[in-house]
Parts: C-alpha cells; sequence; structure tokens
C-alpha cells in the first residue's frame, strides 16, 4: 500500500515540478496580452504655462493648459489585420486633445498606433499613422513590455514622426510602487502644423505661405512599473515656437506654447491602483504560481521517497523453526 502511494506522490512530484518552467517561460508569453478592446483616458495639466493668442499673435501667461488623451482599442481593425498578421494584434485609435482655460481647442493630434498584443512591438499594417499622416514607427509608444528591462528603448515621438531612446535613469518607489524612471530629451526640431488649426479660416497650407515654421522641444518622462510595463505617472516639459514668416511680423519667433505637464491627482490615484491590481495578474504567471508549485514538487518528491523508504524497511524477524533430530543408524 505504501509502495502504491508513494508512486503516485511521485508522479504528482514531477507533474507539478515540470509545470513550474511551463508555466512561466510558455504559458505566460502566449496568455499575457494586451485586450484588443481596452480603453483608457487620462488628463494632463500644465499650470501658469504660456500660450498664444492668435487674434494678437502674441504669447501670454494663462493658468491653466488641459491635455486629455484617450486611447481606444479598435477590435475590428485589430482582427482585421490578425487574418493577415499570422499573430495577436492591439490597434489603439488615440487622441491627444489640448485646450486653453477658456476651454477652447488649442490643438488636437489623432493617432492610430499598431502593436503586437504580447511584446509591444509595432506591427506595420495599413492605417498606422498620426494625424492622418501614414507612419511607420519604430519601438513602442504609450506602454512598455511586460517584464520591462532596466535598459534603454526606442521611443516614438508623434510631432516629429520619428523615434529616439528614451533611457533608464533609475530605479524609484512612487506612491508605494516600485518603478523604473525612463527620461527622453527631444531637441528643437521643425514639425508639421496640425491639420486642424485652432484658428477658423486659418489652415496649415496657408500658414505655410506666409513662411512661418513650428518648431518643438519636449522632456519626456516616465515611471514604469516593471512587472506590467505600465506608466504609473508621467511628465514633459513642452515647448513648441513658431518662428520666422511675415506671420509675425518684426518678430524673429513666439513662443506658441510652454508648460510642464503633469497627470492630474485624481487620474494619479486610479493608475496606481489599476497598475497594481494588472501586477498581481502577471505575477500570479510569472512568480506566485512557478515557485510555489516548484515548492509543492520538492514537497511531493519528499513525501514520496520518505513512503518508499518505510516500504522497503525489513519487518520483525520469524521464529525459528524446530527440526528433529535424524535417528542414528547403528
Amino acid at each position: 500500500m505504501r509502495r502504491k502511494a508513494s508512486l503516485i506522490l511521485l508522479a504528482f512530484a514531477v507533474f507539478f515540478t515540470a509545470l513550474s518552467p511551463l508555466l512561466r517561460w510558455y504559458a505566460f508569453p502566449r496568455l499575457a496580452k494586451i485586450p484588443a478592446g481596452q480603453y483608457q483616458d487620462m488628463v494632463l495639466e500644465a499650470k501658469d504655462a504660456t500660450l498664444l493668442d492668435y487674434d494678437t499673435m502674441k504669447a501670454r501667461k494663462v493658468p491653466k493648459v488641459t491635455i486629455v488623451q484617450t486611447l481606444r482599442g479598435n477590435v475590428e481593425a485589430s482582427e482585421k489585420i490578425e487574418r493577415t498578421a499570422g499573430r495577436d494584434v492591439v490597434v489603439w485609435d488615440s487622441l491627444s486633445y489640448v485646450q486653453g482655460p477658456d476651454g477652447k481647442m488649442v490643438s488636437k493630434l489623432p493617432e492610430r498606433y499598431i502593436f503586437d498584443a504580447h511584446s509591444q512591438e509595432p506591427v506595420h499594417a495599413t492605417g498606422e499613422s498620426v494625424d492622418g499622416d501614414p507612419v511607420t514607427r519604430q519601438g513602442i509608444e504609450f506602454k512598455w513590455p511586460f517584464q520591462t528591462e532596466k535598459r534603454d528603448y526606442e521611443y516614438f515621438d508623434a510631432q516629429t514622426r520619428t523615434s529616439a531612446p528614451i533611457h533608464y535613469k533609475g530605479t524609484r518607489t512612487f506612491r508605494g510602487v516600485k518603478v523604473y524612471y525612463f527620461e527622453q530629451t527631444i531637441p528643437w526640431t521643425k514639425v508639421k502644423f496640425p491639420k486642424i488649426m485652432p484658428v477658423e479660416g486659418i489652415t496649415p497650407e496657408s500658414v505655410a505661405k506666409t513662411g512661418t515654421t513650428r518648431w518643438y522641444t519636449t522632456v519626456r518622462k516616465f515611471w514604469v512599473e516593471p512587472v506590467t510595463g505600465a506608466p504609473v505617472y508621467a511628465e514633459e516639459i513642452h515647448k513648441e515656437e513658431l518662428r520666422g514668416g511675415t506671420l509675425l511680423g518684426d518678430r524673429d519667433k513666439v513662443t506658441a506654447f510652454a508648460g510642464h505637464v503633469k497627470m492630474r491627482e485624481d487620474y494619479i490615484e486610479y493608475t496606481v491602483d489599476l497598475v497594481e491590481s494588472n501586477r498581481t495578474l502577471v505575477l500570479l504567471m510569472t512568480s506566485y504560481l512557478p515557485w510555489g508549485f516548484l515548492a509543492l514538487g520538492a514537497g511531493l518528491l519528499s513525501l514520496s521517497l520518505c513512503l518508499e523508504a518505510r516500504s522497503r524497511r525489513p519487518g520483525d524477524p520469524e521464529p525459528a523453526q524446530i527440526t528433529e533430530p535424524e535417528p542414528v543408524g547403528a
């Protein structure tokens, strides 16, 4: 009986021991992915910012500029691309909408971001765009990969339509969460005017005829939770200028926007709570269950060997047999 129980325990020990690395290195990369229909929004603010008054074409101080960013998963588009790409794909239709203190639009920048649901690597397909212009992204945008590493990544900048390194600057703690801090600096670069201008009747084409150009620089900062690869906080020191042309009169340049953009407090709390809950799910597959199964397998193996040893232990000695002596002949 002990021998049979020992073999059963040994079979379970082998099963759970083999399941541990299988769950971590085979199941997790295939099961962990961004849902195709995900929707999220975020509100950022730049207080005491500088903003261009298009009526007077002069920069003025304003109490606050608000940026609303939305990400909406396009399930229909992702399923269409998956049929030819042969892998799980996510399509995010995003919009960055900037409004002044009076609630009027300052600018808006729509994007379509197509990427692998598991690795977050960009997938190049028809529809990948920024403000209606086709682009070919390199590197990440919005989100880091699961199990983010302590290294630099290529990060796509929507204003310049190019990718540049975003540098790992160290490990920190943000609101009780261990995070990796990343920073990217985009130097002054000539960029396109938005296709929808804040003043009715003015178009990028009409501004281009005046010879005036738009320039942009930013310092982009992210605090990223490494298990999920999700930013829990972000800041941006953003500056835009209009330079040259007859639109500015006798001036060489004028500030179009300058401000230190930060996430609003209520969205910080919401994001931290969401990331912590998702972090638990990821750790369940990458740490808790694999290590738990490995410990369980080791325990079952020890119990199996113990039962096997007891089944092989010799029993009490049998009583000696008494034999009668053979008769002795003459």
